[in-house]
């Protein structure tokens, strides 16, 4: 007997791609299935860095939209737009602030886009807690990005 391809692969969970800096490929859905499918397929240590920030992000906003689009988990509030997104690199995590430019303090990292600004979180750097949830707060209140 011949078994078709989807009688080999039944039963085995399928391994998302790791694309180019380890950012995984995951396919794009509304949620908060997809996100958490990209953060358990980020490596090494970017796996626990994302599932910090996906729980300080919830803890802070409860009623948060989340998705997955571009190979990027996104944070936003339903009619409002997204104000937050990440993405692995080979170094390090970054989170994208949409209207970061609006942020006090600005957060570190500049962008092409004079509205957006980054926070690089590398291997060996812990997140100021405090300074992030502020910063998620101030971007919780502003307009997002509505692409």
């Amino acid at each position: 007997m011949v078994k078709s391809a989807s009688d080999k692969t039944a039963g085995r969970e399928e391994v998302p791609r790791l694309l180019s800096g380890g950012n995984p490929q995951i396919p794009k859905g509304d949620g908060d299935g997809p996100v958490q499918a990209y953060i358990a397929a980020m490596p090494g240590w970017k796996r626990e860095a994302g599932r910090m920030i996906d729980s300080l992000i919830v803890r802070e906003l409860p009623e948060v939209r989340k998705a997955v689009k571009w190979n990027s988990p996104l944070y936003g509030i339903e009619g409002q737009g997204w104000f937050l997104g990440l993405h692995c690199f080979t170094r390090y995590v970054k989170i994208a602030f949409f209207q970061g430019a609006s942020l006090k303090p600005l957060p570190p990292v500049a962008s092409k886009d004079a509205n957006s600004r980054y926070l690089h979180l590398h291997e060996d750097e812990a997140l100021d807690e405090a300074q992030f949830s502020s910063w998620i707060g101030q971007a919780f209140a502003l307009p997002g990005w509505k692409p």
